[in-house]
């Protein structure tokens, strides 16, 4: 039963992912991602941010925070895998530029897929996978959906929206199915959460990214923060827990703990998006 309900939980993960970035791929205008991917200094702010401070961060609350280590496995996960399929939704309430989160859809997307399998394996101890191993799900449920989506939205803009809504219904169901084996499989592990540090890091990591990006991107302006503070805050969970499809027997905390990155990222990002859509952010001159 176990083996049944496991194999349901990563079946739904997968299409879940999936079809969460082909979504992104259909929806995705690529005139607008060229146009942020031509600003260079968007594009050193989305990279260092995503794929410097990031894992940095959390690296550093691993060995302060006083967490287990398959808890610390999972929020170094979260530190790798930026940009939720759903950023743009907050976004759009704080008054962002949308064309400019396009282009760090891409950025986000492709940079995972390269960092992950390269850096997993150097920052968890005792990790008995290669970088391949890593990369192939993610270039299966990342990559590819992606890049499906962009075609034929390039290729076909009203086929691209006739298909979205579809794709969106059927995403939908299978991240609502998912939630509820996942809730099955790792419900009264929940309750060992209670009296560990696990929310209190996630907290600390998940404020740290949004004041950071948000406060200290110079040389952007507001509109275009507001894209790379949500964005990187935001986590795309579903590349978080791909690399665990890969490893044979690892502790379930450390998919509770990305898991629980859910809830989390949404209170801060909620929070976040309201304080700045109720006033600006500081321009900085490029």
């Amino acid at each position: 039963m176990n083996e049944t309900l496991m194999l349901a939980y990563k079946v739904s993960l997968v299409i879940f992912m999936a079809g969460s970035l082909l979504d992104m791929g259909l929806r995705l205008n690529v005139r607008d991602a060229l146009k942020g991917l031509r600003d260079g200094v968007f594009v050193a702010h989305t990279l260092f941010w995503c794929f410097v401070f990031c894992p940095a961060l959390a690296w550093g609350l691993t060995r302060i925070m006083p967490i287990d280590g398959p808890y610390a496995t999972g929020l170094l996960l979260l530190g790798m895998a930026p940009c939720a399929p759903f950023a743009p939704i907050f976004v759009s309430k704080a008054k962002g530029d949308l064309g400019y989160t396009a282009a760090f859809m891409v950025l986000a997307a492709v940079g995972t897929v390269i960092f992950m399998p390269l850096a997993l394996p150097l920052m968890v101890k005792g990790l008995t996978t290669t970088a391949w191993a890593i990369a192939k799900p993610l270039l299966v449920v990342v990559i590819l959906p992606m890049a499906a989506g962009v075609l034929v939205q390039g290729k076909s803009a009203p086929l691209a929206a006739r298909l979205q809504p579809f794709v969106k219904k059927i995403t939908g169901m299978f991240a609502l199915l998912w939630c509820v084996l996942a809730l099955v499989i790792y419900g009264k592990s929940l309750l060992g959460v209670a009296g560990t540090f696990a929310v209190a890091t996630q907290l600390l990591f998940f404020s740290g990214i949004f004041l950071a990006t948000t406060l200290l991107s110079f040389g952007l302006s507001p509109e275009r923060k507001v894209a790379l503070g949500v964005g990187t805050t935001t986590r795309n969970l579903g590349a978080c827990l791909a690399p665990l499809l890969a490893v044979p027997d690892m502790d379930p905390r450390a998919s509770l703990m990305i898991l629980l990155g859910l809830p989390v990222m949404v209170l801060v990002i909620r929070l976040g998006t309201k304080l700045l859509a109720g006033r600006s952010l500081p321009a900085t001159s490029v």
